[in-house]
């Protein structure tokens, strides 16, 4: 008998809780409707790219009539908030939410650029760590290797991302290369960071082993100095050949 009685019980606090919920989820939900978003934040989860800013957000917003600023929280269009912004290519991902203060949150990843790419004078864009392309509108990213003349997007983002990404990973070459440049022969000349002489690279084949021997050359350099010689032709099997100025 006990036992029933406990089990009686039970079952009418089950049905208790769970009317209570149902009422605070009407209640909260009702409340919500006349909920307004009084404030809007912009966090960047890679911030220090610096490709996009929130004036550029709240531009993207504003001009869709999307911003969530002044509006019912049940009037603010999340999905359509981050598709606008998904359509800019420097954005990776978006997630917007809303807090139960109202307060709308807008996350936001950008793409990594990890050169910059000059075809032609008056352009540029760069190439991103998945090799994607991403116009120069946006704002300048800092501090990024430069390649200019006779590029195709189709070789940024092939044969040179990989030559590139070998520089960056090498901490001696990412700090001696800064500019790379493409002739319009397609042989690839290096612009180092000391010195006003060129490295003529020639094509990417087999570009370690040549970079290799330029590496073993470095010590003498400190010595006889980078000015001594205009040229660094590193495109003959087992030697270097310098142009003397």
């Amino acid at each position: 008998m006990n036992k029933k009685i406990a089990k009686i019980f039970a079952i009418i606090g089950g049905l208790l809780v769970t009317s209570y919920l149902l009422f605070a989820l009407f209640f909260l939900s009702s409340e919500n409707r006349d909920l307004v978003s009084e404030q809007m934040q912009i966090v960047f989860v890679n911030d220090n790219l610096g490709l996009i800013d929130e004036q550029f957000v709240v531009q993207v917003l504003t001009e869709r009539n999307l911003l969530p600023v002044g509006r019912k929280t049940q009037d603010i269009r999340l999905e359509a908030i981050e598709r606008a912004l998904l359509t800019h290519e420097a954005i990776k991902s978006v997630d917007a939410f809303i807090t139960p203060s109202g307060v709308t949150f807008i996350r936001i990843r950008q793409r990594e650029p990890v050169f910059r790419v000059f075809p032609n004078v008056g352009t540029s864009y760069y190439i991103d760590t998945e090799r994607n392309r991403i116009n120069s509108t946006v704002n300048h990213a800092a501090h990024l290797p430069i390649v200019s003349g006779n590029v195709s997007v189709e070789k940024a983002s092939g044969e040179l991302f990989d030559f590139i990404m070998f520089l960056e990973r090498n901490a001696f070459w990412r700090a001696q290369i800064e500019q790379i440049y493409v002739r319009a022969d397609r042989q690839i000349e290096l612009v180092p960071r000391v010195g006003d002489g060129i490295i003529l690279l020639g094509t990417l084949d087999n570009y370690q082993s040549k970079l290799e021997k330029l590496r073993r050359l470095y010590s003498s350099f400190s010595t006889i100095g980078w000015d001594r010689y205009r040229i660094i032709d590193l495109r003959f099997r087992g030697q270097i050949v310098g142009t003397r100025r």
